[in-house]
């Protein structure tokens, strides 16, 4: 009989850590991804800034010389991440191959002009950087025009900030969702043993040696969910890595250190505060409270 209620308290108390466990690496996993998208955002929104064009459109006139200066000089600007010479004849090229059919034929001339396309560094992509770039690219006297998707421009730059700010919304929303459903998860765990707490209590044991063994145990739980929820995003990254290489996932390793180390140390945090908190509170509760 006694053997048979011995197994039963420790089926009953795998079950519990079990819970315990899973309800933090699944907390944490979803914590992690979110972590992942917050970190690798600022680089998606780069690339798609990095992907906006200047044409500087020059002059018939313009010398082999003043070419090779004004590409120097975009070169040393520090809002140049890359600065492309296309001839007439190439964007010529270019256009017939997108329209499907060849209109210096039909012209009888070329009516383009050679130019050099300049793609900007992400921080100079906003309306009033790129204006003030344009402005001081015309004023070179070999310069004949330069162009820019005014429009475009305006509306990365917008998109870029209001889906910035509903990420970091949506951050704080699920880490707040997270430290509830592991703190409940780790009250319901502690709730099971109260009368321990109490009899301990009763026969003289401290409050921070009843809450001693219980932080330690839970600190555990939460290392070991935290553990399985890493290699959870682990594989994660690793798939998308593999399907979706342009992301550059591994491109900068800090990134990922970081966020490995923060759901790590999270999963500790949480579970100590949790359990600190819960046993504090029915180490507070009267004999005859502990029924209800």
């Amino acid at each position: 009989m006694a053997n048979s209620f011995e197994n039963y308290q420790r089926r009953k108390l795998i079950s519990s850590y079990f819970s315990v466990v899973l309800s933090i690496a699944l907390v944490l996993f979803l914590l992690g991804i979110l972590g992942l998208l917050v970190l690798n955002t600022k680089k998606m929104a780069d690339r798609s800034k990095e992907q906006i064009t200047i044409s500087v459109f020059l002059k018939e006139n313009t010398k082999e010389i003043e070419i090779e200066q004004l590409q120097k000089t975009l070169a040393m600007s520090e809002y140049t991440k890359s600065s492309t010479y296309v001839s007439k004849e190439e964007a010529a090229k270019q256009h017939s191959e997108e329209i499907g059919e060849d209109f210096v034929d039909y012209l009888g001339y070329n009516p383009l002009k050679n130019s050099i396309d300049v793609k900007l560094n992400a921080d100079f992509v906003t309306a009033e950087k790129v204006e003030e770039i344009a402005s001081t690219l015309s004023e070179k006297g070999f310069v004949d025009e330069v162009s820019y998707d005014k429009v475009l421009v305006s509306m990365v730059a917008k998109s870029v900030e209001t889906i910035g700010f509903w990420i970091l919304v949506a951050s704080a929303i699920f880490t707040f969702i997270a430290v509830l459903l592991i703190n409940s998860s780790i009250r319901l765990s502690i709730y099971s043993k109260r009368f321990i707490i109490k009899t301990m209590q009763m026969v003289g044991a401290t409050k921070t040696f009843i809450r001693r063994p219980f932080i330690w145990q839970n600190i555990k739980l939460g290392m070991i969910g935290a553990a399985i929820a890493l290699l959870a995003i682990g594989g994660v990254v690793y798939y998308v890595n593999t399907n979706f290489q342009d992301l550059g996932l591994f491109d900068e390793p800090y990134i990922l250190v970081i966020l490995f180390v923060s759901v790590f140390l999270l999963g500790i945090l949480i579970s100590f505060i949790s359990t600190y908190f819960a046993t504090q509170r029915f180490l507070n509760l009267r004999t005859d409270e502990l029924y209800y």
